[in-house]
C-alpha cells in the first residue's frame, strides 16, 4: 500500500449560460431575498425594497450550504485505456465506482455586479473521491483495489443576471462559470508502485477534465432551480374578501456596488376586479442605511388605493345601532336621547330605537409626515328612527368631515396598525324635523365615533395586510419609522421550518 501527493499545474474551466435540457432542481432558498427584482417600465413605484450587504451575507450563508449539499452528489463517469508504463509495458486499466465522500467550501464571498446581478465566489474548498481501481498487464496478470483521491485550492465563480419574466415574477440564469483545480494527492491500496506513474501520467488528467465538466452544469442547475422558488412571491397576496394587494416589477433593479434596490407596485384591487384609481404614487427614495438586512418602504400611495379599493366595495359604510354603543354608557342611540338636543325628534318620534347611516362621500384620504400618519376623512351621516314595522323615517342629515391618527406596526410578515380620532367637524346637509343647531351634537357624534365607528375599523386593521415576502422567509428584529411621504420598515431575515 503506498501513497503519494501529485502536486499538478492548476486547471480552470470557464462556462456560459446552461441550456434548459442541464437545469434541475435545487433550492437556493437565500436567493429569495433578491424576490422582487422589478421589470423595466416606467412607472412610480407604490413599495420600495433595499437589501443591503448584510441582507446579501445572510444570503451567502445559506447558498453555500446549499452548495455544498448539491456538490456531494457528484458522479463521475468510468475511466479506461490502454497505456505503456514504465517499466511494465502496456497496462489496461480502468477506475470506477467513483463518489465524493467529503467536500468542504470553507470560504466564500458574494458581491453585486452593479447594473446586472451578483456573483458567488468559492475559494480554497477541497474535495475527497473514492473509487476502485483494476489494470492488466503482461497478457495474463490482473491486479485490483480501492483508491482515495483528494483536491485542494477547488475554487468555484459564477455569475448570475436578474431578469423578469412576463408575470412580473424575478428570473435568475448563470451568465458565467469558472472552475480552478489546484493540487491532486492520491493513495492507492492496494498494487504496486507503478501505479502512481500511471495515474501522474493518464488517470489524473482525465479526472480532472470529468470533474470540471460536471461543475459548472451543476452551478447552473442550482441557479435555474432557484427560478421555481421564485415564483412563490406574494405577487398577488390575498387580504381579505374584499381585497388583495398586488407586489409585481415596476422597474429594473438599482444595483448598486452596496445595494440592490427594488421598486414594486404596492396596489390593492378589489377581488377579481383590477381598476386603476385616479392618482399615482409620488415619486420617494429610500435613505442610505444598511445596519438592517432588509429595508421596504411603503408609500402612501399604497393606503389611499386600499381606500379606494374598500370604499368601492363598500365596505367603509356603516350602519351604526345602539347594540355598538358600550352597555355601561348613559349615552344611548334613540329618539329621546336626541330629543334632549333636538326636541322636534322627541315629539314626532318619542321612545324609539335609531339607526345612524355612515358612507363615504370620497376616498378617504392619507397623509404621512415625519413621524406623523393621518387619515382624512369625508362623509355622510343619516339619522333615522325605527318605526314600530321597522321602517325608517329619516330625522337629518350630517356632513362629517373627520381626521384620524394612525399607529402602525408589523406583525409577523404582515403590517398592521389601529386609529385614533384626532378633529372632527359637522355641518348640516339636510333635515327632516325642521332647524336644530349642529353644533349641540358635536359630543354626542365624537362618541358614536370613539365608541362605534373607530373600533369596527381597529379591528380590521388589527388583521393587518401581508408585507413583500416569498416562501418561508420571515422578518426578525424589525423597525419602524415615519418618514416624510412613507413609512419605512427594517429588518433582518430568517428562514422558518
Amino acid at each position: 500500500m503506498h501513497t503519494a501527493c501529485l502536486q499538478t499545474r492548476g486547471t480552470t474551466t470557464r462556462r456560459g449560460s446552461a441550456s434548459g435540457s442541464e437545469l434541475k432542481m435545487f433550492p437556493w432558498r437565500w436567493l429569495a431575498l433578491l424576490a422582487l427584482i422589478p421589470l423595466a417600465l416606467s412607472a412610480n413605484a407604490g413599495v420600495k425594497v433595499k437589501l443591503t450587504q448584510k441582507g446579501l451575507d445572510f444570503g451567502r450563508e445559506l447558498a453555500v450550504a446549499s452548495l455544498q449539499k448539491k456538490l456531494m452528489t457528484i458522479t463521475l463517469p468510468d475511466i479506461s485505456g490502454k497505456q505503456r508504463v514504465k517499466p511494465i509495458g502496456r497496462v489496461r486499466y480502468s477506475v470506477t465506482e467513483m463518489r465524493v465522500v467529503k467536500l468542504g467550501l470553507p470560504s466564500s464571498a458574494i458581491g453585486l455586479v452593479p447594473g446586472t446581478g451578483f456573483s458567488l465566489t468559492i475559494t480554497n474548498a477541497f474535495l475527497s473521491l473514492h473509487g476502485r481501481w483494476r489494470v492488466k498487464f503482461l497478457r495474463f496478470i490482473k491486479d485490483r483495489g480501492s483508491f482515495d483521491l483528494a483536491i485542494n485550492s477547488l475554487s468555484i465563480t459564477t455569475s448570475i443576471s436578474l431578469r423578469s419574466d412576463n408575470m412580473g415574477l424575478p428570473a435568475v440564469a448563470m451568465a458565467s462559470c469558472t472552475t480552478t483545480l489546484g493540487g491532486v494527492s492520491v493513495k492507492f491500496h492496494g498494487g504496486a508502485s507503478w501505479l502512481y506513474n500511471l495515474f501522474n501520467r493518464f488517470i489524473e488528467k482525465g479526472l480532472r477534465s470529468e470533474l470540471q465538466k460536471k461543475l459548472c452544469p451543476l452551478v447552473a442547475e442550482s441557479v435555474s432551480s432557484m427560478n421555481q422558488f421564485l415564483k412563490t412571491v406574494n405577487v398577488l397576496a390575498p387580504v381579505d374578501r374584499y381585497a388583495e394587494i398586488a407586489y409585481p416589477m415596476e422597474s429594473s433593479p438599482e444595483i448598486s456596488s452596496s445595494s440592490i434596490g427594488l421598486n414594486l407596485k404596492g396596489e390593492f384591487y378589489n377581488i377579481g376586479h383590477h381598476m386603476e384609481p385616479p392618482f399615482s404614487p409620488a415619486p420617494f427614495s429610500l435613505p442610505n442605511q444598511e445596519q438592517s438586512m432588509l429595508y421596504i418602504g411603503l408609500s402612501a400611495f399604497t393606503a389611499n388605493s386600499a381606500s379606494f379599493v374598500y370604499n368601492k366595495a363598500g365596505t367603509l359604510s356603516l350602519n351604526i345601532t345602539d347594540a355598538m354603543i358600550p352597555p355601561s354608557s348613559p349615552f344611548r342611540l334613540t329618539t329621546n336621547t336626541f330629543g334632549v338636543l333636538i326636541p322636534q325628534i322627541a315629539k314626532l318620534f318619542p321612545g324609539l330605537m335609531m339607526v345612524l347611516q355612515l358612507k363615504m362621500a370620497k376616498d378617504p384620504l392619507s397623509n404621512i409626515e415625519a413621524n406623523k400618519v393621518t387619515v382624512d376623512a369625508k362623509s355622510s351621516l343619516t339619522a333615522y328612527a325605527i318605526l314600530a314595522n321597522t321602517s325608517l323615517a329619516p330625522l337629518f342629515v350630517l356632513n362629517l368631515d373627520f381626521s384620524v391618527s394612525a399607529r402602525v406596526n408589523v406583525v409577523g410578515n404582515k403590517l398592521a396598525g389601529a386609529v385614533t380620532l384626532n378633529q372632527l367637524d359637522m355641518s348640516l346637509g339636510k333635515s327632516y324635523v325642521g332647524d336644530f343647531k349642529v353644533g349641540s351634537l358635536s359630543n354626542i357624534f365624537q362618541i358614536v365615533l370613539k365608541w362605534a365607528v373607530l373600533p369596527t375599523v381597529n379591528v380590521r386593521l388589527k388583521e393587518g395586510f401581508p408585507l413583500p415576502s416569498l416562501g418561508k422567509i420571515n422578518l426578525k428584529n424589525t423597525q419602524l419609522q415615519i418618514l416624510k411621504g412613507y413609512i419605512m420598515i427594517g429588518t433582518d431575515l430568517q428562514i422558518s421550518g
